[in-house]
């Protein structure tokens, strides 16, 4: 019998919020295995691009493919590093310059594989995930994002 993968769903619609970034850190406080986290948060820039200022990506994401591929990156993070836990969530829809658009949150027992595994995934996810962002102007207009290393 195969062993169903537990797959996650990492989408939140809209940006994330400052508060559920505090809720998901102060969870961890009672597991005492941790001595280290490292977290990565991804902010919408207001580019200027031809002249027009960006005001918010709208992202879009093929889903079932990448909640795939983010399940097969944690599962490697775990294998390449000594972690306790992680956590991943981009957004989906809106997100308006300022706002948190990817967080990611690793934690281990020491510092230099929570740095080290947070990098690593941060990589993985711009590099491997069907994720897309239209970058919306202050007119309306928009352009599909390139990213950046």
């Amino acid at each position: 019998m195969m062993k169903e993968k537990n797959t996650h769903n990492v989408f939140i619609n809209g940006p994330i919020t400052p508060e559920f970034i505090a809720n998901s850190i102060a969870k961890h406080s009672t597991k005492t295995d941790i001595g280290a986290h490292d977290i990565f948060l991804g902010q919408v820039r207001s580019d200027i691009i031809e002249g027009k200022t960006v005001v918010a990506i709208n992202y879009e994401a093929y889903q079932e493919m990448a909640d795939e591929l983010f399940h097969e990156i944690r599962e490697a993070a775990f294998a390449k590093y000594n972690l306790v836990c992680m956590h991943i969530y981009h957004s989906l829809g809106a997100v308006k310059a300022g706002e948190i658009c990817l967080f990611v949150f690793v934690s281990s027992k020491h510092r230099k594989e929570a740095f080290d595994a947070c990098q690593d995934i941060v990589e993985q996810i711009k590099a491997m995930t069907p994720i897309w962002g239209k970058e919306i102007f202050e007119d309306d207009s928009f352009v599909w994002k390139e990213n950046q290393l």
